[in-house]
Formats: structure tokens, sequence, C-alpha cells
């Protein structure tokens, strides 16, 4: 009994929020396409990057990982938090990537995904703090 009276409560409050004005106003289609409230003029990952096989896409989160260190480590050496400074082209990243991991076995990268994430969260506070003064996270 105490099943019917929640699913009944729980149709009422479904068809309540569908029925709302704002609901169908909403466009709530999934995509792929992304748009960027900071920085929208963002360089797009490389496309072997994006056409990476699934079994190596722990190649393509280290190339990640490096750019994001490199990135908020810059910030935090300039001291800005410029566009280009804070998502400048993946050259860089890709560069260390090849010069130093491309040859190495998936678990040596998954150990360099690691140093990079914690060089990262090492940074990321005071590269935070420069970003939001600049208006920028």
């Amino acid at each position: 009994m105490r099943q019917a009276g929640c699913t009944l409560v729980l149709t009422a409050l479904v068809r309540g929020l569908t029925s709302a004005p704002g609901f169908a106003e909403r466009n709530l289609v999934p995509t792929l396409e992304r748009s960027f409230d900071v920085c929208p003029e963002r360089p797009a990952e490389p496309v072997w990057m994006q056409e990476i096989p699934l079994r190596q896409a722990y190649q393509r989160v280290l190339v990640q990982d490096i750019y994001r260190a490199q990135n908020l480590e810059r910030i935090v050496e300039t001291g800005s938090c410029a566009c280009e400074i804070r998502f400048p082209s993946w050259d860089d990243a890709e560069g260390a990537f090849r010069e130093h991991h491309a040859s190495d076995e998936r678990w040596e990268m998954l150990q360099a995904s690691d140093a990079y994430n914690r060089r990262a969260s090492a940074v990321r506070p005071a590269a935070k703090a420069i970003c939001e003064a600049a208006g920028n996270w």
C-alpha cells in the first residue's frame, strides 16, 4: 500500500515538473560540441589524441595531464591567467610526451600521469587565486 502511494506522489511530481512552462524551453539534447564560459577559444586537442584507440587511452590521458600541469605552473610562474597562458597550444605537452614518455610501457605512463597530477595539484590553489582575480576561473 505504501509503495503505491509513493508511486502516485512520484508520478504527480514528474507530471508537474514536465508540464511546467520552463521545461519545454530548455535545450536538453546532448551534444559533443563543447562551449566554455571562460576562454571559449581554447585550442582543440590534436587529432591523433582524439582518434587514439580505446585500449591506448592512457596515452591521451597522459598528454592531458602534462598539458594541465604545464599550464597551471605557467600561470603561477607568470602571475597571469590570460587565455593564451591558461590554454595555449598543445605543442609543449605533445613535445614533453614524445620526448619523455612515447616509448614508455603502459605502467610507466600511468606513473607519469600520477606525477603530473601531483604537480598540478600542488600549484592549483595558487593558479586558481590568480585566475579568480582575473575573472578567468
